[in-house]
Parts: C-alpha cells; structure tokens; sequence
C-alpha cells in the first residue's frame, strides 16, 4: 500500500473543557451545528460526558470530567478550555499503524478494538505536540461513524454554512517548529507544503515562523507556528503562556459563502477580530478583480489575499474562551491554495490590539 492511502481524513476534533453542555449549546446556536449524539453516565460511561456535534464533514466533540480526579479535570486546569485530540480517519489501520511502527518515530499507544451498537471499530493513538493527540479511527467495520458509547440524538440546527476542516494550527515553542515538522514528515509520512520566516509575518511589535505540513493532496493540513522575537512578547507566546504548553491555536473551517456565513454568525453572537479602514482602502490595488463587493467585506471585516492560483477570503473569532487561546477562522478559497500571507501583518495588528486590552503586548 503506498502511503498516500494510509490517512484518509480527519474524523473530529474533540475538545477537553469545563463544561460540554455549554459548548456544545454555543456550537449548535452561534455556529450552526446538529447535536449527533451525547455520551455520559445515562449511556454507560460513568467517567465524562461527550456531545459530538457535526455541520456537513465538520465534527466536533466537547468533553467534560465529571469527577476532579479525572485527567480531563487536570488537562482543564492546567490548559483551560482546548483541544485534545484531532482524530484522523483511517481505511486499514493495520496497514497504518504497520507504517508508522516501521518508520520507528512516533510512538503509537493504546491500540484498542471497541464494539458498539453499530458494530466494531479500532483505535489507536499518536502523541503529538503538548497534551494533544491523534486518535486513528478506523470504521470500516463500524456500520456507523458514531463511537460507541453515544447515543444517536440527530437534533438539528440552523446551519451557517460551514462545510469542512481546511487546516488544524498548532502552536509550539521557539526553535522546536522543525523538529515538530520533521516529526510529521518522518514518523507519518506528511509532505511539506509552505513554510514562513518572520520576515514574512511580523509587525513592529511582534513575529512568528510558520511551516505547513499536509498529507494526500491536502486531505490534511496542519500548519505549524513557533514565535519569533520582536519588540513585544508575540501572540504566539502568549498563546505558550496562557494554554501552559504547545497545543492547537485555531482551527480553519471552510464555506462557500463566507458573506452569508460571517454575516450570520455575527448576527447569533460571534465576535470576530476587526480590521483597520485603512486595509480595504489599498485592497483593490492589492488583490484586484473580485466576484465580491469590497464594501460587504469592509463592513464584516473578512480579508482578502491572492496567490498565483486564485484568491482567498478569511475571518477570524476572538477566543472562544475565557483565556486568550483557541480560536475559530472561517476561510472562503476561490482557486488560493495559500494562507493568506499578505493579510498576517494586518491579523497581527488587531490581534495585538486585543493583547494590549489585557495588557498583555
């Protein structure tokens, strides 16, 4: 098997937080998500409750401790609300886990065969930067993609039209970006795809390097950013500083109307990071030709970047939580196969304006 087959997508991204409920409440009314199943001490599981969430291929699961002895209680305590686990999907994880095994880099961990409701389906878990992992889940014996454990709920939401996972950031300390990278390309048989120094992403105050790592023609993306030093302590160290180790910054989710989706996300309660007027005065010059009215750009915020293969538009949210960590981007791609290199400067201004609110820059 070449190893072009042996990761076939991401499966979900499972958050470890102080209360599954809530989150799962603000994903199903402030971004749109059906509530596809609940795990907890009613189903069986006597340790955490679980609520997975989808919207199109984007499938979220947020758990909680229900006990302070759990390790979920501890991860929570020591990190705050975050992911845990950004779970890939697998067609033969014999042929996967042999692989990886042989490539002798990675450890793999608690290969499990687990038999739900809907049939049996196998485990296995990668450590990665931080506290975070990868679950391979391999359901081709399964009948369902629900765990076992869960109970089929199917309560629908409005939809805001997010359609699947573009990328997945994780934030690493200065000078381990590379061996992080190196991890992924050697132990999983990842290609790198783009890298940034901070000549590219920096501003007066603050930088960062950045290299994106991907797997079977960007089924996968994971970019990988470290800081970098400026004036003032970056918003990557502050991210270090806050989460208590390395972890997932944010996470890109992809729409085809980034308009109609920001536009109603900020309607339900979403806050987002706001751009200075003076970028949407040169955008046209910048970016040129677009299907888009500048105008509705400029009153939602989104920011427009070109690349030699089309154009871009993207958002941000402010944190999701309480600290100044995980967020979301919305990411509409019109041919661009970049990361909106020409819009870091302006990102890192307004994200240096909400650092020096906490006093923080």
């Amino acid at each position: 098997m070449g190893n072009e087959n042996l990761f076939d997508s991401l499966n979900a991204v499972e958050y470890y937080v102080g209360s599954a409920k809530q989150w799962a409440f603000y994903h199903q009314h402030a971004l749109g998500f059906d509530l596809k199943a609940y795990a907890g001490p009613e189903t069986g599981v006597r340790d955490r409750v679980s609520y997975l969430l989808q919207q199109n291929n984007v499938r979220l699961v947020f758990t909680s401790f229900l006990n302070y002895e759990s390790p979920i209680a501890d991860h929570v305590r020591l990190h705050g609300d975050g992911v845990k686990d950004v779970s890939m999907k697998v067609e033969n994880i014999g042929d996967t886990l042999d692989f990886v095994k042989k490539r002798g880099v990675v450890k793999v961990r608690g290969e499990n065969s687990i038999k739900g409701d809907f049939g049996t389906y196998r485990t296995a878990e990668l450590a990665t930067y931080g506290e975070t992992v990868h679950t391979l889940t391999d359901f081709s014996e399964a009948g369902s993609d629900i765990p076992a454990g869960y109970e089929e709920l199917n309560i629908k939401a409005k939809p805001v039209g997010l359609k699947k996972i573009d990328h997945v950031v994780g934030n690493v300390e200065d000078r381990m970006m590379d061996s992080w990278v190196d991890y992924y390309i050697k132990g999983l048989g990842f290609d790198q795809l783009l890298s940034f120094d901070d000549k590219d992403i920096s501003t007066e105050y603050s930088s960062l390097r950045s290299k994106v790592v991907q797997y079977g023609d960007r089924k996968i993306i994971f970019p990988i950013n470290e800081p970098a030093l400026g004036l003032k302590k970056s918003q990557i160290q502050e991210y270090l500083d806050y989460y208590s180790s390395p972890g997932v910054q944010h996470i890109a989710i992809e729409t085809d109307n980034i308009i109609r989706t920001v536009a109603d996300m900020k309607s339900r309660g979403v806050e987002f990071l706001s751009t200075p007027s003076s970028y949407y005065e040169t955008l046209p010059d910048r970016v040129g030709k677009i299907d888009e009215k500048f105008e509705e750009l400029q009153n939602l915020n989104i920011l427009v970047d070109r690349d030699d293969d089309g154009y871009l538009l993207q958002i941000f949210t402010k944190p999701t939580g309480d600290r100044p960590t995980f967020f979301y981007e919305v990411i509409q791609r019109k041919g661009a196969t970049s990361f909106g290199k020409g819009n870091f400067r302006e990102l890192f201004k307004s994200i240096e304006m909400e650092q020096e609110k906490r006093g923080n820059l």
